[in-house]
């Protein structure tokens, strides 16, 4: 298969990427809504997002089959607040469903050898959308050490 993956600037890419945002957000809409948590429609702060990509401190990889964007994932680099320690959050990871084949797993791999590379000392990711990749993210060695709550007002 011919996918390729990449670390490219959101702030260049972003209409290319736009609908697999869109995409992103209504399927985890979707799921919240079964739980009971309405979520608003998308509306991204672009501005913001944009300053932190070229910042530095906002990581946008990318998957492209064919030189198609068919998957994408958004990190947030910062120092730990209480131990000063290079951190990683992940924001967003998302495939499109037609190339869930492994290639999520992939781009994981990838994103974790780029932020070792980094000098980053640890990653926290949290399923949302699909809590079935859960258990794909332990098989790659993250462990539970939370449980994700929210409350609505």
């Amino acid at each position: 298969m011919n996918y390729v993956i990449a670390l490219e600037r959101a702030d260049l890419n972003y209409d290319e990427f736009e609908p697999l945002y869109q995409q992103h957000y209504k399927e985890m809409q979707d799921r919240l809504r079964s739980v009971g948590i309405e979520k608003p429609d998308y509306k991204p702060r672009l501005e913001q997002y944009f300053n932190a990509c070229r910042g530095g401190w906002l990581l946008h990889y990318t998957v492209r089959y064919e030189g198609k964007p068919v998957g994408y994932s958004n990190v947030y680099l910062m120092q730990d607040m209480h131990n000063s320690e290079f951190v990683a959050k992940e924001d967003t990871v998302y495939v499109l469903p037609e190339h869930r084949n492994g290639i999520g797993r992939k781009l994981v791999k990838h994103i974790l050898d780029d932020l070792r590379d980094r000098g980053v000392k640890s990653v926290t990711i949290s399923p949302v959308t699909d809590l079935r990749v859960g258990k794909i993210w332990k098989r790659m060695g993250f462990k539970p050490v939370a449980e994700l709550m929210t409350y609505t007002f």
